[in-house]
């Protein structure tokens, strides 16, 4: 099954952000943001986007359900450094089965592309263990905001 339908209505033109400042402990011996704290910025802005949506953790995992990524690229454009500030956007793609896309930019404040990032995630079942069937179709029901996601 397809990951993404190609006839569904393209993301907003405007994706969900959520602004971080580059911490000096976060770096690595070179001076540049370490590669594992990209991945951190972009679980975080995750989680924020659930919460805009009126998903809270809490929500979620009181739900019985939480994100689960399976696939994960991330590409490197420019280098960034303690105290840049960095947007990390959100912008899901929705298709049929159990899985989506997750599509997230790092960028500078000034608009510098530093790392594009791209997932594939399931909704987790805690309980059953296995995937969700429908995970938008299950986030459109808990959420306040789907639009928020996409949906």
């Amino acid at each position: 099954m397809p990951l993404h339908d190609p006839a569904a209505p393209s993301p907003s033109s405007s994706p969900f952000t959520v602004r971080v400042t580059v911490r000096e402990y976060e770096l690595d011996t070179r001076g540049h943001l370490n590669q594992a704290v990209y991945l951190q910025y972009c679980e975080h802005a995750l989680w924020e986007v659930l919460r805009a949506a009126g998903i809270p953790g809490d929500k979620l995992l009181a739900g019985g359900v939480g994100p689960a990524q399976l696939e994960c690229t991330l590409r490197f454009r420019r280098e960034l450094q303690g105290g840049d500030e960095v947007d990390v956007s959100c912008v899901f793609e929705w298709g049929e089965g159990k899985t989506f896309r997750l599509r997230q930019d790092i960028r500078r404040a000034d608009g510098t592309l530093a790392c594009e990032v791209t997932g594939v995630i399931g909704l987790l079942d805690l309980a059953r263990r296995g995937l969700v069937p429908d995970p938008g179709a299950h986030l459109r029901q808990l959420a306040e905001h789907p639009d928020v996601l996409g949906l």
